[in-house]
C-alpha cells in the first residue's frame, strides 16, 4: 500500500468526498483543504508528496496558489496536478507554464487521476539511487537538495528535473526533443528553444565560484552532463 500524503485543495464538497474516498482506498494518506488560503497553510505544515489543486476556488485561485507554492523553497518541488473545468488549450498551457506538472479536466475519471498520481510520484522520487553525484555536484532526490562543492544550490522545478535526468544518464547526449518528452511530457506543446532557456538557467545555478561546466553542448545534437576530464 502507498504511504504518500496527498493534499487535495478543492471547494466542491462532492468532489472532495469522491477524491478522499478513492485516494484512501488506494492507500494514500489524504489531507483536505477547502480553499486556496487553507491549502497554502497545509502545504507547508504537512509537506505532502503530491498536491491535487482545483483552479476555481474562493479566497485564492488555484493558479495563484500554484505560483506561491512554486515560489517557496519548501514546496517548490512538490508535484502538482491541476484539476479544473477549464478545458481550453490556452488555460491548460497557462497552468503548465505556471508550474503544474499535470492537468486534468473535469469531469474526470478517478482511476485515471490515480494513475497520473502514481506516475508523478514515481518521477518525483525517482527509481534506484536516492543520492546522485557528478564530481563535486550532489543531489538527494528524496529531500530535493542539491549541493556543489558543499554549497547549497537552489533550482526551479524544471531545472531540478533536468539535472536529475542528466545525473541518472551521465555522458549520454539528449536532443532537445528528447528532453522535452522526458521533462515536459509527450502531450505538452512547448517551444524547442524552451529547453535552451532552462539549460542556461541550470548552468548558471550549478556553475558556482568558477567551478567547471558539467553540461556539455554537442552542436546540432543536444546536451550531456559529464565530469570534465582531469
Amino acid at each position: 500500500m502507498e504511504q504518500a500524503t496527498i493534499l487535495i485543495v478543492e471547494d466542491d464538497s462532492d468532489i472532495k468526498t469522491l477524491l478522499e474516498y478513492n485516494f484512501q482506498q488506494a492507500g494514500y494518506d489524504v489531507v483536505i483543504a477547502s480553499d486556496g488560503e487553507e491549502g497554502l497553510v497545509l502545504a507547508g505544515e504537512c509537506q505532502p508528496q503530491l498536491i491535487i489543486l482545483d483552479w476555481m476556488m474562493p479566497l485564492m485561485s488555484g493558479l495563484e496558489l500554484l505560483r506561491r507554492l512554486r515560489g517557496r523553497e519548501a514546496t517548490a518541488q512538490i508535484p502538482i496536478i491541476m484539476l479544473t473545468a477549464k478545458a481550453d488549450e490556452a488555460d491548460r498551457l497557462r497552468g503548465l507554464d505556471t508550474g503544474a506538472d499535470d492537468y486534468v479536466v473535469k469531469p474526470f475519471s478517478p482511476a485515471e487521476l490515480l494513475a497520473r498520481t502514481r506516475a508523478l510520484l514515481r518521477r518525483s522520487t525517482g527509481t534506484g539511487q536516492q543520492c546522485l553525484s557528478c564530481g563535486d555536484l550532489e543531489m538527494d532526490v528524496i529531500t530535493k537538495r542539491v549541493k556543489r562543492a558543499g554549497t547549497d544550490i537552489k533550482l526551479g522545478p524544471k531545472e531540478f528535473k533536468l539535472l536529475e535526468h542528466f545525473l541518472r544518464n551521465q555522458g549520454r547526449v539528449f536532443s532537445r526533443d528528447q528532453l522535452l518528452d522526458q521533462i515536459w511530457g509527450h502531450d505538452v506543446y512547448v517551444e524547442v528553444r524552451t529547453v535552451d532557456v532552462h539549460i542556461r538557467r541550470l548552468r548558471k545555478a550549478i556553475n558556482i565560484d568558477n567551478t567547471s561546466d558539467l553540461i556539455r553542448t554537442v552542436r546540432s545534437m543536444g546536451y550531456a552532463l559529464e565530469k570534465p576530464a582531469g
